[in-house]
């Protein structure tokens, strides 16, 4: 054994040579989705685009979380069918996976083969039967081909295993698409006890509240909304809408000015706008809201028949007389309409035209006592006292009836009922109605549903 000595000092050894190490490659499949998964929660597509172009040509196209990522790009790209062709692929490398098969069902859906959606959101729930996206996925289905009943199965199967807020919210669609309002509240309050501070939720109930006429639970519920979020559209334009039905012009506006730094192109909003204007009496910034809500939204006849009426209060009868007739070319089945545009043609000295339109109103509405009023009125101006005796009775029996139906919610000064007049009606009974009406609308609204 040699060993160096110097000078008698202790032995020297010589130092061992050095040894780099390097991290052992991983010839797995697997070995990127690490990298694949951080490109795709940051939305770096094209990086990760790359990685799962190298991957997939490294294992020949086996590896399901490139493939899976991948079609979740594609369609995030609006690529549908190649998502498709994708996803069904994962389901060939791994038939047991639940979440490849709702995936080939979610790009179905949103190629309109709902009935093919349905078919796999079935297979999935073979493999995992507890899972309530399935069926709320093919509730979503279902509503588009028009089966109710079914929907309403499946929305209600997924509460059961899971109370979700998106199921109620679609299962209280549906009652309101078969016009069955208190279901639908029912849904929405059991809703909201699960999700209390859901501002979209306490909305919608508000409206519906709003719709059935109970305007202090409506209140509630929409302040409720205003208090989670103070810029809720919704819910100010309609708490603002029941403020203008008291005559609070003045809160309204604020509520309104709000509402409208959130949302200046509303059609809606520029209506109440300038009927807040004229309960204010302020007539020109009335007309002038109000066209901006008709260049917003043309054929919305609610508008144009305001137009109308501000038109009439100012004696600009030949102005009235357009926009009314422009509402009834949209609306022709809308009474009170033919009886504002009588009432134009009246004071235009066309008292044959005149005639017809309140004949047509009378036939249209049999209910509303502003309508044999007026034309009693009309008959009276122009000579004809029979016929005048006769629509003031028929004024009379449909004014008792409505006393009858609405004992709460109608009262009319007996001093002031020769004066019962077109504009005083009117005003008092139209001018929020457009606001509360595209709302419920929006409720209603089903275009915009999507699967999970």
């Amino acid at each position: 054994m040699e060993q160096s000595i110097s000078n008698g000092n202790t032995p020297v050894l010589p130092a061992p040579p050095s040894k780099q190490r390097k991290a052992p490659e991983l010839h797995v499949v697997e070995r990127r989705n690490w990298l694949i998964h951080l490109h795709y929660i940051r939305q770096e597509y094209d990086a990760c685009k790359s990685l799962i172009q190298e991957q997939l040509a490294e294992t020949n196209g086996m590896c399901e979380y490139a493939l899976y990522v991948q079609g979740l790009i594609f369609r995030n790209d609006g690529q549908i069918q190649e998502s498709l062709e994708v996803f069904q692929s994962c389901c060939i490398l791994n038939t047991k996976n639940s979440d490849y098969l709702k995936q080939v069902g979610r790009s179905l859906f949103l190629l309109a083969r709902h009935k093919a959606a349905i078919e796999v959101y079935n297979e999935a729930l073979k493999l995992e039967d507890a899972d309530w996206k399935s069926y709320h996925n093919q509730g979503i289905c279902y509503i588009y081909l028009k089966d109710l009943t079914k929907a309403k199965d499946c929305f209600k199967k997924a509460l059961q295993i899971n109370r979700n807020e998106k199921s109620f919210v679609m299962l209280g669609k549906i009652f309101l698409q078969e016009q069955d309002i208190e279901m639908a509240i029912d849904v929405y309050r059991r809703a909201i006890e699960f999700s209390p501070e859901n501002p979209e939720l306490l909305t919608s109930l508000g409206l519906l509240y709003m719709h059935m006429g109970s305007y202090q639970k409506a209140f509630e519920h929409l302040g409720t909304a205003m208090t989670y979020d103070p810029t809720n559209f919704d819910a100010i334009l309609a708490a603002g809408s029941m403020m203008q039905t008291h005559h609070d012009y003045d809160v309204a506006l604020t509520k309104y000015r709000v509402a409208a730094a959130a949302v200046p192109e509303s059609a809606p909003l520029w209506n109440n706008i300038g009927m807040c204007f004229f309960g204010k009496k302020k007539y020109v910034a009335a007309i002038s809201c109000l066209k901006r809500a008709c260049y917003l939204a043309p054929f919305e006849w609610k508008v144009l028949q305001n137009l109308g009426l501000v038109h009439l209060t100012m004696h600009q009868f030949a102005s009235a007389f357009h926009f009314l007739s422009a509402a009834v070319s949209v609306k022709p089945q809308v009474a009170e309409l033919y009886m504002l545009l009588a009432v134009a043609l009246a004071h235009l000295s066309d008292p044959e035209n005149a005639k017809q339109a309140y004949e047509k109103a009378m036939t249209l509405d049999p209910k509303d006592p502003a309508i044999p009023l007026n034309f009693c009125v009309f008959c009276y101006n122009i000579g004809e006292r029979k016929a005048a005796v006769k629509y003031l009775t028929e004024f009379e029996l449909r004014l008792k009836t409505l006393r009858q139906e609405q004992p709460n919610n109608f009262a009319i000064d007996k001093e002031g009922g020769n004066r019962f007049c077109l504009e005083v009606k009117k005003v008092h009974s139209n001018k929020q109605q457009f606001a509360k009406n595209a709302l419920v609308r929006n409720i209603q609204n089903l275009s915009k549903m999507t699967t999970i």
